[in-house]
């Protein structure tokens, strides 16, 4: 592929993007969002999105209901992309800067660019957890790969699949019972961190230990034009010792959280992203039910770190940057108050020399 062809998606994309804006109602990021568009004689990185696009159609194209990727998105084109590890990564990249809150359609919109890496992809990114009903128990629980089997789900209560799967994987007696401990405990732990939503905790074991996956789904009510969830994802690693007095325990977590405000008088305001960490620790262990200790101390931990770092993150620095961009007192009154500082401190000056020998 030419390096002048390059250069000619490139511009027609740049045309594309100045005749949408002419032809919009206003000019507005969150209509017309342009990822980024870079391109050098070595790599090319043009990828270009949409999150909503003007009924009316231009060079030939009419958006509709559906955001699509433009033709021209050649970012993981496979003519512009030397390997598949660098598409996944570049990929995997850009999924991490988009909304949280869309994460199915735009992953959906990436498996049709390429359906190559749709294994990779579906594997390596984290969605929002969905919620069923256990039928049997009455219960909610969360749904995803760790309580899966092929097109059936596990509940954590009735220990059961939806729909019924003769062959499903279940975890061995031992590990039952301590699923089910896990379940209430953590069942406990949500309703008094986050006052509602859903938990699950699905074990399975492994060669020298077992693993597991604490999930926690909290979804707000949209009370006040405010609506939010946060999606956390704990899969722990626990590898026993062979005196059985204690054990290796290694947590990755993530978290995704997003917000939006709609109000009259400030408009309608789209807050979010994710995190991902992890800590190792040993653990002392007595007794079967100290697993549930030990991970409890570890995510509840990591769950405050990381709502600590998304405190000072996302709406600490966005408090800051609306705070540098607006000011409250007019701009007459901020200019006298400056120049009576200046006033004060010449004065002061001056004083000072005069007491001076």
């Amino acid at each position: 592929m030419s390096q002048a062809f390059i250069s000619n998606n490139l511009q027609l994309v740049r045309r594309m993007i100045s005749e949408f804006i002419s032809n919009s109602d206003s000019i507005s990021a969150s209509r017309f969002s342009l990822l980024s568009a870079t391109l050098d004689s070595e790599q090319t990185f043009l990828f270009v999105t949409a999150t909503h696009f003007s009924p009316r159609p231009f060079f030939g194209f009419s958006w509709e209901k559906r955001p699509e990727i433009l033709f021209s998105s050649i970012l993981l084109s496979q003519n512009f992309v030397v390997s598949t590890e660098e598409q996944l990564n570049r990929a995997l990249d850009l999924m991490r800067r988009l909304p949280p809150q869309q994460i199915e359609k735009n992953l959906s919109d990436l498996i049709d660019l390429v359906p190559e890496l749709c294994e990779d992809l579906l594997s390596s990114v984290d969605q929002p957890l969905k919620i069923a009903r256990d039928k049997r128990e009455g219960k909610d629980y969360l749904l995803c790969d760790y309580n899966r089997d092929g097109d059936s789900y596990r509940s954590p209560w009735s220990n059961t699949y939806e729909p019924a799967l003769e062959d499903g994987t279940l975890p061995t007696d031992r590990l039952r019972r301590l699923e089910v401990e896990a379940n209430a405990a953590f069942d406990q732990y949500r309703q008094m961190y986050f006052e509602g939503g859903v938990s699950s905790v699905y074990l399975w074991d492994l060669d020298h230990g077992f693993a597991g996956v604490i999930l926690i789904k909290r979804a707000g009510d949209g009370a006040r034009n405010i609506k939010g969830c946060w999606d956390s994802i704990h899969v722990i690693e626990v590898q026993e010792k062979s005196t059985g007095r204690s054990a290796h325990y290694k947590l990755t977590s993530t978290v995704m959280l997003w917000l939006q405000t709609s109000r009259p008088g400030s408009g309608t305001m789209n807050l979010g992203g994710s995190l991902t960490r992890q800590m190792e620790q040993d653990g002392t262990v007595s007794e079967p039910t100290s697993h549930i200790v030990n991970m409890g101390r570890l995510v509840e931990d990591m769950e405050n770190k990381i709502r600590h770092t998304l405190n000072e993150i996302y709406f600490g620095k966005t408090k800051d940057i609306v705070n540098g961009l607006r000011s409250i007192q007019p701009l007459a009154d901020q200019k006298q108050k400056q120049a009576f500082s200046e006033d004060l401190a010449n004065a002061l000056q001056k004083r000072q020399g005069k007491s001076d020998p």
